[in-house]
């Protein structure tokens, strides 16, 4: 039983949760929770910690199987965690590696990009919504969120294992790709713009959600095929980027969906 947080293991959970320099050098990740404790692919599981408590519970016991575990002390298991009130077991896991033809080539493509998005919920909320719509992947710009950050991951609702999703320093070029792959792009934006729900959206789709304060950017939003906007009453002016996106992916679902 680790009963120190000055215990090395206990350091490098902390570096995990804090530090995306950590998580990259280490190309590793931390999950907390039962549920992604027990939908987490075994083959990307590097270690696996419990607190007292919680291996204290024969249920609990079972739930392990096989598997290797550590036991932290209950006040050593709260240093680490990332939450105020821990379920008492958490995971080390190998971080997913994807090309973006991985997400292109699958059979028509429903893709969402994302240009230098910021916030770690909404991250997490679009996996979730997208892996229930059925999208294809997710393509992020290098300068977005760490996918990886302990309050994405959560928000994600283990669609983090599930979703394809990567990281490219041009997302220039990979709207070229989509174009030559007859990949139609939709930019969200709200000038000169087309009611949502009046495209077709059978054919291979993308859409492309821009930063939560600025929006797309013009070199961006310049190369889309359509603009297209989400009709809003009051005196709204903007969608949350995770509620936006749900409302486009979950369009492409409604119209494919009896295909």
């Amino acid at each position: 039983m680790i009963t120190s947080i000055n215990n090395k293991q206990i350091k490098n959970i902390i570096q995990l949760n804090k530090k995306s320099k950590a998580r990259k050098e280490n190309d590793l990740f931390v999950v907390e929770g039962l549920k992604m404790f027990l939908e987490a692919p075994r083959e990307y599981i590097m270690q696996v910690y419990v607190s007292e408590t919680f291996i204290n519970k024969e249920d609990n016991k079972a739930l392990l199987g096989n598997i290797n575990y550590e036991v932290l002390e209950d006040q050593v298991f709260l240093a680490a965690s990332d939450t105020k009130t821990p379920q008492g077991i958490m995971c080390i896991m190998k971080q997913f590696h994807y090309h973006p033809m991985d997400i292109i080539n699958q059979d028509k493509p429903h893709i969402i990009i994302l240009e230098d998005l910021q916030d770690p919920g909404n991250l997490g909320t679009i996996m979730r919504a997208g892996e229930g719509a059925g999208i294809s992947g997710v393509i992020l710009s290098s300068n977005s969120v760490d996918i990886y950050n302990p309050k994405t991951i959560r928000s994600t609702m283990g669609s983090i294992y599930r979703v394809p999703f990567v990281y490219v320093d041009d997302l220039i070029n990979i709207l070229e790709v989509l174009k030559k792959n007859n990949i139609f792009t939709y930019a969200a934006h709200l000038k000169q713009s087309k009611d949502y729900v009046k495209l077709d959206y059978i054919r291979p789709t993308a859409f492309m959600i821009g930063n939560e304060g600025k929006g797309l950017s013009d070199e961006i939003s310049a190369r889309a095929d359509a603009f297209i906007k989400i009709p809003m009453l009051g005196k709204v002016e903007s969608l949350n980027a995770a509620v936006a996106s749900s409302i486009l992916m979950y369009e492409v679902f409604r119209q494919r969906r009896n295909l």
